[in-house]
C-alpha cells in the first residue's frame, strides 16, 4: 500500500532528537526553530517527560472514559494552577481541530444559535465545523460549507457588532496569535471589546490557544496580555510535547449533561502522563519566562536587520515578513545551516523552537541567519 501523498517532504530523515537538536539518518545535526509545528514545547526527548509516560506504560496504557481516570483530575488541577484558570472546566480530547469543533458545538449549545464568527486569514483545523469557519477555501470541501460561517476582517470591530446586532450568532473563534495566517497579533483593545460585545449579544467568546498557549507567547496564553476572559479556551500543540492531546477550558456558568461531548481515545492515561509531564518540567524549568526572555532578544535584534519588512509576534512565536518569496532563505539555512524554520506564504519565516531554547541557541541562529541574508542579498544585488 502506498502512502496518501498530501504532504511535500524535505528529503531528510530524523532517527533522534534531544532539547532543541535533530540528529538525521546521515549523521547531521539540525538546531530546531519549527518544533514540529509548535508541538515540542519542553524540548525533544526530555528525560522526564519519557520517564512519566514509559512508567504509566509499564502500568496501564488505555482504557475508556467509562471508569475512573484520577490522571484526568490530576492534569487539570495543575493545568488550573499553571495557567490561571482554576475555576473552569476541562475537557479532554485529542487534538486541536477536535479542540475547537467541541468549543464550537458547545457554543451552539448553550445558545441554541448556529452562526459562527471568525477572522480572515485564521486556522481553526480540518474538521468539519473547524475548517468551516478556516479561511482557506481551498480545504473547505463541499460537504463542509454552510451559511452558518461569517468571516471578517481581524480587528474591525464594526463589522462583528453588525453581526451580533441578529442575535443568531453563537460564538465568535480568535486565535491568540494567528499561526498559519503569518504571526498576526490582535489588537488588545479589539479583543477586549470583542468579549464586552459578546457578553452584550449573547455569544461566547472562544480563544483558539492551539498554537499560541502553553507558554509559547511568554504568557501561559496569549491573550493573557489583555484583560478578555474568554468563555472557551481551546488548546493541543505544546500540550503534549508530541503525545496527540487537546484540551478544552470552560467557564463554570456552562453546565455539562451525560453525553453532551464525548471521546474514545480522549484524556487516555498516557495522554494525561505526557500532559502532566509537560506542566511540571514548564514549572520546574522557569520555561515561560525563559521564553519571554529569549523571544525578547530574537524579535529586538531581527528588528535590526534591514532585509526584513516587519518582525511580528510574541515570545517564541515570531513571524518575519519579508518583501521578496523566503524559500530559498529557508532552503539555505536547512541545507547550509542545517537550521529548521517554517513558512507562512512565500513571504514570512515562522520561527516556533521549543521553549527551552537557551540564549546561546538563539544567539547562533542570529548569526547564521545573518550570513545567510547577507550571502542572498549580497547576490541580489550583483545581479
Amino acid at each position: 500500500m502506498k502512502l496518501f501523498d498530501v504532504y511535500p517532504l524535505f528529503n531528510i530523515t530524523p532517527v533522534k532528537a534531544e532539547g532543541s537538536y535533530m540528529w538525521d539518518s546521515e549523521g547531521n545535526k539540525y538546531l530546531d526553530l519549527y518544533g514540529g509545528h509548535a508541538v515540542i514545547s519542553v524540548g525533544h526527548s526530555h528525560p522526564h517527560y519519557v520517564q512519566k509516560i514509559t512508567d504509566q506504560l509499564n502500568q496501564i496504557g488505555f482504557y475508556s472514559n467509562s471508569v475512573v481516570i484520577p490522571q484526568q483530575q490530576e492534569l487539570a488541577e495543575k493545568l488550573g494552577k499553571v495557567s490561571g484558570f482554576e475555576d473552569y472546566q476541562l475537557f479532554l480530547c485529542n487534538s486541536g481541530a477536535e479542540a475547537n469543533e467541541n468549543a464550537l458545538k458547545l457554543a451552539s449549545f448553550a445558545t441554541g444559535r448556529k452562526k459562527v464568527i471568525s477572522f480572515n486569514k485564521g486556522f481553526h483545523g480540518r474538521t468539519s465545523a473547524a475548517v468551516a469557519i478556516t479561511d482557506n477555501p481551498k480545504i473547505v470541501a463541499p460537504i463542509n460549507e454552510t451559511s452558518n460561517a461569517v468571516i471578517l476582517p481581524l480587528n474591525d470591530m464594526e463589522q462583528v457588532v453588525l453581526q451580533l446586532k441578529a442575535e443568531d450568532v453563537a460564538a465568535v473563534i480568535v486565535e491568540g496569535i494567528q499561526g498559519i495566517g503569518g504571526i498576526h497579533v490582535p489588537d488588545p483593545a479589539f479583543l477586549e471589546e470583542l468579549e464586552r460585545q459578546c457578553k452584550k449579544y449573547g455569544a461566547l467568546l472562544i480563544l483558539d490557544e492551539i498554537q499560541s498557549g502553553y507558554g509559547r507567547s511568554g504568557k501561559f496564553f496569549a491573550f493573557q496580555y489583555t484583560n478578555v476572559k474568554p468563555d472557551l479556551i481551546t488548546t493541543a500543540k505544546g500540550m503534549g510535547n508530541g503525545f496527540p492531546i487537546g484540551g478544552l477550558l470552560i467557564q463554570p456558568e456552562l453546565k455539562p449533561w451525560y453525553g453532551m461531548l464525548g471521546t474514545t481515545f480522549g484524556g487516555n492515561y498516557l495522554a494525561c502522563a505526557a500532559g502532566i509531564a509537560v506542566l511540571e518540567i514548564m514549572e520546574q524549568e522557569s520555561l515561560v519566562e525563559n521564553t519571554a526572555k529569549v523571544g525578547q532578544y530574537l524579535m529586538d535584534t531581527l528588528a535590526n536587520f534591514k532585509q526584513i519588512k516587519e518582525v511580528r509576534g510574541h515570545g517564541l512565536m515570531i513571524g518575519l515578513e519579508f518583501e521578496e518569496p523566503i524559500k530559498e532563505i529557508r532552503q539555505k539555512l536547512l541545507q547550509d545551516e542545517k537550521i529548521f524554520t517554517g513558512v507562512s506564504g512565500a513571504h514570512i519565516i515562522r520561527l516556533l523552537p521549543p521553549l527551552s531554547l537557551t540564549m546561546e541557541q538563539a544567539e547562533y541562529f542570529i548569526s547564521k541567519f545573518e550570513k545567510v541574508l547577507n550571502e542572498l542579498f549580497a547576490n541580489a544585488e550583483q545581479n
